[in-house]
């Protein structure tokens, strides 16, 4: 049953009316402005993101007890749905960030719907033609009208080849590009009024995370890299028999159309118990696993949904894997530090798992550094703790967790760690429908440190011997050169060792004060005792009642004690000048 939903596209206009154009176009954006603000006013008053302002020891009783309206959650989602087909993205995007919307926004998210009503066959039959350059009727043997599915990027139609192969045409929705472009230069505008003028925004950073979805966006409606991703997994994933990946048809793809083999199957939620019996899935639910934690850790590719409709079981057994648009990158330091993390968790490591998730934050003004760590402590010992499958305190709960507890100290989450977390979650959802006895943590686990392992020999590999093999050879080269050099400089007497830091230290500084003080201590001192000494002298001239001596030491001793004072005084404002000036 498709789900209706009216995308604010933008009506053809005629050629020559530019005042008209014009003019519809700022109308329609204001529209456009005030409908997205009234939507956003909406949720903000109705405590959509108080999340974010919940301390640490807060969480968990928010995950416990919702204050949340009933019903408000659902509302939401079909509020966005109606927005059109960026902000069902968005809600997508959102659904992964636990430490910006409460729990059963995410819960409600998560169940987000990407149906929508289909675009009429004629407007799809001239994007083909359009992007292939030919009449369907010359590119394929048959051409389905019916479409397979529609989405809110784009729509799926069966076809055959002229040789007869089966395959499936994704075709991009017009206009989407456009629409997706002016709604996120909106959301741009509004994400720096808010980081700018609120208190949230500067903590969360909303222009930040509207950029990163702007890129992620950019990629997905490029049907050209969701080809390369597909060729990419399919290469990845060649030594794991019971997986498959469609492969795109070269000749037939674009950015805006992308036709691939077709698969037969079902969803892995939808196999029924008796063929389950006589075909345990078991292997192809580990196999799956271990191939997404390669995919990660070994080649930096990270599929942010694979969800239980993005998995088919094809009548050979195999799985199939397909909808890898959304495909996020990793470098090599990213990857290294979210194995180090993942390994601490599993060893029930609370400094490890802290320190690194810390070092790939970002720390803001209000960073609670030792509530955070103890925060870190807690989840890692009770996800330590549990030594059965228990998949209510999961690995990729676990990240989420430590995402929410981070924005509860004032640690801001990097998206990295979130998709992670949020993809892992997904995994356990298929592998749970494929086998819902399989301990996903022993699989983890022993896949992890087999990972470790084969990375530790990797690093004796011919290449890497032979790299350090040459840097060695470098440094021999290089080394009578810079002994000589030393042995000159301690002949003619001309070493130095500069400390740097150390007069602009805050001993220093303590040091100087207390200095300053002693020595106007001793001068005020000394004053009053000479002074006190001179006053005894009988007869003679006299100042100021005084004999004119004791006035004297009074009078030269006062205005040199006052002249120490105050060069004191002056001395620690510009100690504490300088303290100010100098970064964290």
């Amino acid at each position: 049953m498709w789900r209706a939903l009216t995308p604010p596209c933008r009506p053809p206009l005629h050629a020559g009316s530019n005042q008209r154009s014009t003019h519809v176009s700022e109308s329609t954006s204001l529209s456009r402005y005030a409908q997205i603000g009234a939507f956003l006013l909406r949720y903000r008053k109705a405590g959509l993101f108080n999340g974010l302002d919940l301390d640490v020891q807060e969480v968990a009783l928010a995950q416990d007890a919702d204050p949340v309206v009933p019903g408000q959650p659902e509302h939401f989602v079909d509020d966005l749905e109606a927005l059109g087909p960026t902000f069902i993205k968005i809600g997508q995007a959102l659904s992964t960030r636990p430490d910006m919307v409460p729990p059963a926004y995410l819960a409600a998210l998560e169940r987000m719907q990407d149906d929508v009503a289909p675009v009429p066959v004629a407007e799809v039959r001239a994007v083909i033609e359009a992007e292939l350059g030919a009449r369907i009727g010359v590119l394929f043997g048959s051409f389905d009208d019916v479409p397979l599915a529609a989405g809110s990027m784009a729509q799926v139609h069966a076809a055959t080849l002229r040789d007869g192969r089966e395959v499936v045409v994704k075709v991009q929705r017009p206009h989407i590009a456009q629409t997706l472009r002016e709604d996120l230069a909106i959301l741009a505008r509004l994400a720096g009024a808010a980081d700018r003028l609120t208190d949230m925004g500067r903590r969360y950073g909303f222009a930040d995370w509207v950029q990163e979805l702007r890129h992620s966006l950019a990629n997905e409606v490029n049907f050209a890299l969701e080809a390369d991703n597909l060729r990419r997994f399919a290469a990845n994933l060649d030594d794991y028999r019971h997986l498959y990946v469609p492969q795109p048809m070269d000749g037939y793809t674009t950015e805006r159309v992308l036709t691939m083999d077709r698969v037969h199957g079902i969803k892995v939620t939808h196999v029924p118990p008796v063929r389950r019996i006589e075909h345990p899935l078991k292997q192809q639910a580990q196999e799956l696993l271990r191939a997404y934690l390669d995919q990660v850790f070994v080649h930096g590719l990270v599929h942010a949904d694979p969800h239980p409709g993005n998995v088919l079981l094809m009548d050979d057994q195999r799985l199939a894997l397909f909808d890898l648009g959304m495909v996020a990158r990793l470098p090599p330091h990213t990857r290294h530090s979210l194995l180090k993390l993942m390994l601490g968790a599993i060893g029930g490591n609370g400094d490890q798992v802290g320190e690194i998730s810390e070092a790939m934050g970002t720390p803001l003004q209000d960073f609670r550094h030792s509530q955070y760590r103890r925060s870190v402590d807690q989840l890692v010992s009770g996800y330590a703790g549990l030594h059965d499958a228990s998949r209510q305190y999961s690995e990729g709960r676990l990240i989420l967790e430590l995402t929410r507890v981070g924005a509860a100290c004032g640690l801001r989450p990097p998206p990295e760690l979130t998709i992670l977390g949020k993809t892992l979650l997904n995994l356990e959802a298929v592998t749970t429908a494929l086998d819902p006895a399989l301990d996903t943590r022993a699989v983890v686990e022993q896949h992890l440190q087999q990972m470790m392992r084969r990375q530790a020999l990797g690093s004796l590999s011919p290449a890497n011997l032979a790299s350090e093999w040459l840097d060695l050879q470098e440094l021999a080269r290089r080394t009578p050169q810079h002994m000589g050099a030393i042995l000159r400089t301690l002949a003619e007497n001309r070493l130095r060792v500069r400390i740097d830091g150390l007069e602009e230290s805050r001993m220093m500084e303590s040091l100087q004060k207390i200095a300053n003080r002693i020595a106007t201590g001793v001068i005020v001192a000394a004053l009053v005792i000479g002074a006190a000494l001179t006053a005894r002298i009988q007869g003679g001239a006299t100042l100021f009642g005084l004999p004119i001596l004791s006035a004297l030491f009074i009078i030269v001793a006062g205005v040199l004690g006052a002249g120490l004072i105050l060069s004191a005084l002056r001395r620690d404002r510009k100690v504490d000048r300088a303290a100010d000036r100098t970064p964290d």
